[in-house]
């Protein structure tokens, strides 16, 4: 390949006039961390690897299924056949797309204890996590060390989308506290198309590139909420200095990011089996009861559902279930390592 032609690369985006030169070359000097390499985080690393982001850090903690082939566009067959590791298949891929720009991997499970570590050289963070907490965490995270995140979320056909500064207003202030198990859709409960996917993500990009290209009062203020089964659209406000008494931006007490129990000490394996016992992490819900009704009525379209009065359980094949109790705990049996019991209890139970 010619020098010319190498050049030529970003030479479409350059031309936009809203980023030009100038923007081009600071988002070639950026570093972006995109923590979940999944639907949305597959195609947004996808999308700033071509765009040239100068420094593209992947973090993810799961392995590539076939059933990730219908919406993570960055993977292929041989990625499923071999389980490979998601953010390291998603390197390799991009490496193949992008061979000028630094990309690091890392097959780990975000916790208070390492997300310093792993987000600490970023300049912004992409947020495609499958579950509350870990928001939540990034959320602490972005506020203490003042470092903007890109949220996004989808299930189904609709998704949202916000970039929070590192101050207020936060995620926290949309959302105060982590819905409880079973409380809220997961893609492995409800499902999920590809294109909403890809719209989100390519929101949650193009609001990454303003910001990273200088062009921040072009970020949006608001939430955006899209809906493409009913062709609808939504803008969220937040006050823009924060939500009044928000426990996070308002009064700086960062509980997830420094909570009364470390998260590693709500799972435990249990001694003689291949399983795993899950504590619920909701935070302030030391009474909580789960619905077995609401659990079991979703439950029922991905598998085979047990139910009595003290459990209900979904047996995801021969060697896998999960059973689920009245007050959150969860035994996910079947597997030894934590970091694949919480991303199963994570996908089917919720945050």
């Amino acid at each position: 390949m010619s020098i010319s032609s190498q050049q030529d690369r970003y030479l479409r985006q350059s031309q936009f006039a809203r980023i030009g030169e100038d923007g081009q070359q600071r988002i070639e000097q950026s570093r972006v961390a995109v923590l979940g390499c999944g639907a949305l985080g597959s195609v947004a690393a996808e999308l700033l690897a071509r765009a040239g982001v100068g420094t593209l850090t992947l973090i993810d903690r799961d392995l590539v299924e076939w059933s990730n082939l219908q919406r993570q566009s960055l993977y292929v067959e041989a990625d499923a056949i071999a389980a490979s590791a998601k953010a390291e298949a998603a390197a390799g891929h991009l490496r193949a797309i992008n061979s000028s720009i630094d990309i690091r991997e890392h097959v780990v499970d975000i916790t208070p204890a390492n997300i310093s570590r792993h987000l600490a050289d970023s300049d912004l963070v992409i947020d495609a996590t499958d579950n509350f907490p870990v928001r939540l965490l990034l959320n602490d995270w972005s506020l203490e060390k003042q470092i903007p995140w890109v949220h996004g979320g989808c299930v189904g056909a609709s998704g949202q989308v916000r970039l929070f500064t590192g101050d207020a207003p936060c995620f926290r202030c949309l959302l105060p506290s982590a819905p409880g198990p079973g409380e809220t859709e997961t893609c492995d409960t409800a499902g999920v198309i590809g294109p909403a996917t890809h719209l989100i993500a390519s929101l949650q990009v193009a609001e990454a590139l303003k910001w990273l290209s200088g062009n921040r009062d072009a970020v949006s203020r608001s939430v955006q909420s899209i809906d493409l089964w009913r062709n609808q659209t939504h803008a969220i406000s937040i006050p823009d200095g924060g939500r009044s008494g928000c426990i996070a931006c308002q009064k700086r007490q960062y509980d997830y990011l420094y909570p009364a129990t470390d998260r590693d000490q709500q799972a435990e394996s249990l001694c003689g089996r291949d399983a795993v016992q899950i504590h619920a992490r909701r935070q302030g819900d030391a009474d909580m009861q789960i619905d077995f009704d609401k659990i079991a009525v979703v439950w029922e379209k991905v598998a085979t559902v047990q139910r009595t009065r003290f459990f209900v359980r979904l047996l995801l094949s021969e060697e896998q279930s999960i059973t689920l109790f009245r007050d959150g705990r969860a035994v996910v049996s079947g597997v030894r390592d934590i970091p694949h019991a919480r991303s199963l209890y994570d996908r089917y139970v919720g945050s």
